[in-house]
């Protein structure tokens, strides 16, 4: 095991152990409890019972959330303070991950291999077996970038077993089983999708979490974060793009506009902090521009909190969460006037050379123009810059109130002393600069100062998930080429040819590798004598397996036989006799769903499920064949380029 992993090396060890202890025990009992629920849930066909017993499963799951907060709190206690620097970071929200079942497919997978594949299910135990494990280690993925690249692998290979195992028409009988992330609900389906869709799921949330890990005080650090956070909305934006219908609300159209939302609120927010890192200088432009950022940040966290708002979303989000985000929106308004403040109060006024650029930058600064006199004046006379400040504090110092009084409604961010910390701090520096600019014979009327005008200098890209940088090989390679022995093609049994060698050949042509194709058999010769017809694979000469062969080995395997001829192992395709009538059945099927879109990965509906409201759509990408493509659905009479008489 690795060493170096605790963070509470000697300090106060037995204290946070007895504390950590004590929450792993009540995590266990909840636990248990979850266990019945959901036992009684599927046992009762009972309407009102199973809507009891939901509701108590949910009651139970959020325990078991906060419980896990505490001890998410307890496990990174630590290192929020042994930040050295000086800034307090703002908590981010990281999303928990989804839990799943244990899967046993030794025996679907085995028995679907000799069903289809024709083959012995016992001589793929391994490589099942492998499988499981990979599904088993994917988990419990390490907050780093090599648990990101354990989900991908997985996802990866999710693709593979589609292929092999999954034919449009039937279902492996196999139950998927995932908990909702935030309220822990079971749900369960036969369809890959839904392991596709949980699995992607979990990428996003892990990336939430090693984006919250950051220390957000150094520039790298930022930097980590705006990526992880990024990367976060790309996969929630892929999951939300290509599946529909899933049957947890984690995954539900709603929810995952709201997250990727979130995510893009929380990159904003770590601009604003980058721009306050590298402010080098204090002048006019850069604290206008400060004043515009945190006006962003707000209008994007406004948008999630009217998100998070929506009546399919509000009663499931954490209330937690909801008032962050709320707070947050409050707080950063407050910093866009109060640094729209310190920008006319403590900048002196422009010289003539500044004054247009100034003014420039000022004309497009407020939401609507402050009332009182024009730009130029306004700018040069200190007098009206203080007037027109103290209206932007008077606004901030009500924000940061409101950001206050609203912390203080949720009882689990109360416990949150950081952002506690960081509210009362920005008000009481508001408060001061206040009191600093405020002149007792001070006469008129504070006015109303407009609010400012939202802009970034970076604006947050969403980083769809790149599945190529995580190359993964077939486990079931040896199946043969996925370009035929998949599970979408259907094939003849297996057929042994004895062939002899003509004074002409053999009497076909051969064509493409992996597997090599009989691409014509000529009339009357020793081929079409033996039965070999147009459109056979060759999968074994003389015993020696040739699906993955290319067709020069193949040509020296038959070039090699002598007077006593040579054994060739063929398969039929069915349907290869009139590939039109295919195609034709599987547009049908897609274009009768009125959900698929062309673009979507999605090409047909789970058929597995007789509730199309709880099916997911189950997609399968276009599998990447090779160049030499072997088998084009088309009889092959002339002979083409890549093909050779024998």
């Amino acid at each position: 095991s690795q060493q170096g992993c605790d963070p509470f090396a000697q300090t106060q060890r037995s204290k946070l152990q007895h504390r950590r202890a004590r929450i792993n025990q009540q995590i266990n009992k909840e636990m248990r409890m979850r266990a019945g629920a959901e036992n009684l849930f599927r046992a009762t066909s009972n309407h009102k019972v199973k809507e009891t017993v939901a509701l108590e499963l949910s009651y139970v799951n959020s325990n078991l959330q906060l419980l896990k907060e505490e001890l998410e709190e307890l496990n990174s206690s630590m290192d929020v303070y042994q930040n050295d620097s000086e800034s307090i970071s703002v908590p981010m929200i990281p999303l928990g991950l989804k839990e799943t079942k244990e899967l046993d497919l030794l025996v679907p997978l085995k028995d679907f291999i000799g069903e289809h594949y024709g083959e012995e299910g016992v001589l793929f135990e391994k490589e099942i077996k492998e499988f499981m494990e990979l599904r088993q280690a994917m988990r419990t993925p390490s907050r780093n970038e090599a648990g990101l690249e354990l989900l991908m692998e997985y996802y990866n290979q999710l693709y593979f077993l589609d292929s092999r195992f999954f034919p449009p028409t039937k279902t492996l009988g196999v139950f998927f089983h995932w908990y909702d992330s935030l309220t822990g609900v079971p749900s369960h389906q036969r369809a890959l999708a839904f392991e596709k869709g949980s699995v992607l799921f979990n990428l996003g949330a892990l990336h939430t979490q090693i984006g919250a890990r950051q220390d957000r005080a150094s520039l790298p650090g930022l930097n980590q974060a705006i990526d992880a956070f990024q990367k976060a909305a790309g996969a929630f934006n892929y999951l939300k793009e290509n599946f529909s219908n899933a049957p947890s609300l984690d995954m539900s159209a709603a929810s995952l506009t709201m997250l990727v939302r979130l995510m893009v609120a929380q990159v904003q927010e770590c601009v604003f902090e980058k721009m306050t890192l590298l402010r080098a200088q204090n002048d006019f432009l850069s604290r206008l521009q400060l004043a515009q950022e945190a006006a962003r940040v707000e209008e994007v966290y406004s948008m999630v909190h009217q998100t998070m708002s929506q009546p399919h979303v509000k009663d499931y989000v954490p209330f937690s969460w909801t008032t962050m985000v709320h707070v947050k929106s409050e707080h950063f308004k407050a910093l866009s006037h109060y640094f729209a403040a310190i920008a006319l109060c403590d900048c002196p006024a422009p010289s003539d050379a500044e004054l247009l650029e100034q003014e420039k930058a000022f004309l497009q600064f407020h939401v609507t123009m402050p009332e009182g006199p024009s730009l130029s004046v306004l700018l040069q006379d200190p007098e009206e810059r203080r007037k027109l400040g103290k209206a932007h504090l008077k606004k901030a110092i009500m924000k940061h109130e409101e950001a206050m009084r609203i912390h203080g409604l949720c009882k689990i961010l109360r416990k949150m002393d950081i952002l506690q910390e960081v509210l009362s701090f920005a008000h009481k520096r508001s408060l001061s600069k206040y009191s600093e600019i405020d002149h007792e014979e001070d006469f008129f009327e504070t006015g109303e100062a407009p609010d400012i005008h939202p802009k970034t200098h970076q604006k947050p890209e969403i980083k769809s998930p790149s599945f190529s940088q995580v190359k993964v090989t077939d486990f079931f390679h040896r199946l043969g080429p996925l370009s035929v022995f998949s599970a979408k093609n259907k094939w003849y049994p297996a057929r042994r040819v004895h062939l002899m060698r003509g004074e002409n050949g053999f009497g076909f042509t051969l064509r493409g590798d992996s597997p090599v194709l009989i691409a014509g058999v000529i009339p009357g010769g020793c081929a079409a004598e033996a039965g070999l017809k147009e459109g056979d694979y060759i999968i074994s000469v003389n015993g020696k397996d040739c699906k993955w062969s290319k067709h020069a080995e193949v040509v020296q395997l038959l070039k090699s036989t002598g007077k006593e001829g040579v054994d060739i192992g063929v398969i039929t395709l069915q349907g290869s006799e009139c590939p039109k009538a295919v195609d034709r059945k599987a547009a049908v099927m897609s274009s009768g769903s009125g959900m698929l879109k062309s673009d979507k990965e999605n090409s047909r509906k789970s058929l597995m499920n007789s509730k199309s409201a709880s099916t997911l759509l189950v997609w399968s990408k276009k599998s990447k064949r090779s160049k030499k493509s072997t088998y084009s659905g088309v009889p092959f009479t002339a002979v083409g380029d890549n093909e050779a008489m024998y």
